[in-house]
């Protein structure tokens, strides 16, 4: 059995098998090794926020960041689509919701990605229509600008309106249009001459025949290409036929603290140049996101945020108070109890972090893909005698991978990756994958009901996440 196989949970003594899955899908985490789909959706408005490895099954995930599922769909990962007037300009009407057919099963609480896209567009099913600047015939019942008004009042350094100053000319809007549909998203600036970052579940859908746009802060349009993309962390650069932007000045995701403020920057909906702020809700929440449509899975330990983030604000930047970027939101939990139309902001955002994203960027740029920790191991939930999970059930163990090297055997339950308690599989995954390739890590397991620490040097999927 490879590293990408389900495995099977087994029981432990003194604890009991998982009972049946309830309705509501959120509340398990998938295996390592084999993870259920969760409903988280991607940034951009579509229910997922990026696509999975190809070939592989929905909901399948390899323990130490093996095969990765994508990070944009709660349940699904992705954009919301920009609607029939897409891509820019003004709309002669407001837009309105696309009512999604009602699938059997589907999650109460969801997390959907933030890529808008239309109905059968780029990224996945559309669940919104994008919305963007609209004109009206109707008169105005407000006094017109006599350009007397009094200038803005000068921000101070440490609040939201200079975070945001800083960085909006660095955060652009992304429009993709296919012959399935169109879709936009957003992307940070990282470099002068045109790179971009964003989300894959954004451009995913930009293959042979697509047209990717990215419209610039300054109001200007301009044409791109994929340069590199990463489904296993939802992460992929794009390069803009541009050579005068202001990138973004990256921060350092490790150094946050929870009750933190923070801003989020993005399009949402389609509104490019959109704010707003709240603040650090928790740090290293396992999130797992994925694309109902390409059958996708992504996993990673976010940032969650109560600043507001709808579908659009794919890709878009997570920055703190000083101005400078965090995290790169990705997805979003969602309450629609009859289906994704009702899904939106509820509080409950969540961003990938800086400190994970650069290395994956860096290879990104310089190679067009990227490598991943890899443990070796399949993982499930590990469940006590009162059904709650209380740690990552190792399942079979790859010959020379390692956790072989390390002595793991089937059967233990990781309670704690360097000291930090892991609940379940999922967590165990999200660890594993904020690592990279020949990282040290110490692992609190239980084996026979006796704690030990065992200590394993972390392996390389050589950029190759299914194999």
């Amino acid at each position: 059995m490879t590293e990408n196989q389900p495995q099977q949970p087994q029981n432990q003594p003194g604890q009991n098998a998982q009972g049946p899955q309830g309705p509501e899908r959120t509340q398990q985490l998938p295996m390592y090794g084999q993870h259920q789909q969760q409903q988280h959706a991607p940034l951009g408005g579509l229910p997922r926020l990026d696509s999975g490895p190809q070939g592989q099954r929905p909901g399948q995930y390899p323990a130490g960041g093996s095969a990765y599922p994508q990070f944009g769909a709660p349940g699904t990962h992705q954009g919301t689509s920009p609607g029939p007037n897409w891509p820019i300009g003004p709309q002669p009407a407001t837009a309105t919701a696309v009512k999604p057919k009602r699938r059997a099963g589907l999650a109460v609480v969801a997390l959907t990605a933030l890529l808008v896209g239309t109905a059968g567009g780029v990224g996945g099913a559309a669940v919104y229509s994008a919305t963007t600047d609209h004109t009206s015939n109707s008169p105005s019942v407000t006094a017109p600008l006599t350009g007397n008004q009094a200038a803005p009042a000068s921000a101070p350094d440490g609040s939201v309106q200079s975070a945001a100053a800083k960085v909006l000319p660095s955060v652009v809007k992304i429009a993709v249009a296919t012959q399935q549909g169109q879709a936009t998203g957003s992307g940070i600036v990282i470099s002068k001459d045109g790179l971009i970052v964003t989300n894959n579940h954004v451009v995913s859908g930009a293959g042979q025949g697509a047209e990717l746009t990215v419209i610039l802060n300054d109001g200007r349009t301009v044409t791109a290409t994929v340069k590199g993309t990463d489904p296993l962390t939802d992460l992929a650069v794009i390069q803009a036929n541009a050579t005068d932007l202001t990138p973004a000045t990256l921060g350092q995701s490790g150094k946050l603290a929870v009750g933190q403020g923070v801003v989020a920057i993005g399009s949402p909906f389609g509104l490019e140049a959109t704010v707003t702020s709240g603040i650090v809700s928790a740090l290293n929440r396992p999130v797992t996101s994925g694309d109902e449509e390409q059958d996708s899975t992504t996993v990673f330990p976010a940032i969650q945020t109560d600043a507001a983030i709808n579908p659009g604000n794919s890709g878009g930047a997570l920055i703190d108070l000083a101005g400078q970027v965090v995290g790169i939101n990705s997805a979003i939990k969602t309450a629609g109890g009859s289906g994704q139309s009702e899904g939106g902001n509820i509080g409950l955002g969540f961003a990938i972090p800086i400190d994970q994203a650069k290395p994956i960027i860096d290879e990104l740029v310089a190679k067009g893909k990227a490598t991943h920790a890899r443990l070796g191991v399949t993982v499930g939930d590990a469940q006590s005698s009162d059904g709650l999970t209380n740690g990552a059930r190792l399942g079979e163990v790859t010959s020379g991978g390692a956790a072989d090297k390390a002595g793991l055997q089937s059967g233990d339950v990781v309670t704690a990756v360097d000291g930090k308690a892991i609940a379940s599989g999922d967590a165990l995954v999200a660890a594993v994958r904020s690592h990279r390739p020949g990282d040290q890590v110490t692992l609190t397991v239980t084996r026979n009901g006796k704690p030990q620490s065992i200590k394993a040097t972390l392996g390389s999927d050589n950029g190759n996440p299914t194999g």
